[in-house]
């Protein structure tokens, strides 16, 4: 069974967060799973296992220090203090902060935006970033390849091309 915090990881599909208010503790590490994360300015977070007593897995650790470095990382676990949505954004942690009034059709936009994307481009895509972030002796770079010859061959690829010179937008099927 795959826990809720490898679901976005494993997911073939780029996995969003979206970021309103409070992003603390289980919150902070579901959205660290997740590809790309949206803020709104009002974003509050915090990682309070330190205050807690809790011992943090290493998987979950080793998400945090590939997406904020050692030094952010720990910074977050050992001072267990909350950060700003700028101070989220400075990290790394989030990719972009909106308007709080802005967050819902900033983030409908993002989405429709990578769902005009060729699926199995964005698919190879999301395996080979995952594949850097493993121990070298679990990557699997022959599958990464395998799947960037399936972009090539695809019904995908070829509609890409008509369209880039027809100068319309692709009508991608993931074929």
């Amino acid at each position: 069974m795959v826990s809720a915090y490898e679901a976005p990881v494993l997911c073939s599909k780029p996995v969003l967060a979206k970021i309103r208010g409070i992003c603390m503790g289980g919150g902070l590490g579901l959205a660290a799973a997740c590809d790309v994360r949206i803020a709104s300015a009002d974003a509050v977070f915090r990682m309070p296992a330190g205050r807690l007593g809790l011992g943090y897995n290493y998987t979950g650790i080793r998400r945090f220090v590939q997406i904020l470095g050692a030094a952010n990382t720990a910074d977050i676990f050992f001072s267990a203090r909350k950060f700003d949505a700028a101070d989220a954004l400075g990290m790394g942690f989030v990719n972009r902060v909106v308007p709080v009034a802005d967050l819902d059709r900033e983030f409908a936009a993002y989405a429709e935006m990578l769902a005009e994307n060729a699926p199995l481009t964005l698919a190879a895509a999301k395996f080979a970033i995952r594949q850097t972030g493993m121990d070298p002796e679990a990557r699997d770079l022959d599958r990464a390849a395998r799947m960037i010859e399936t972009c090539f061959d695809s019904d995908d690829y070829r509609e890409g091309r008509r369209a880039f010179m027809e100068k319309r937008k692709p009508n991608f099927r993931g074929k």
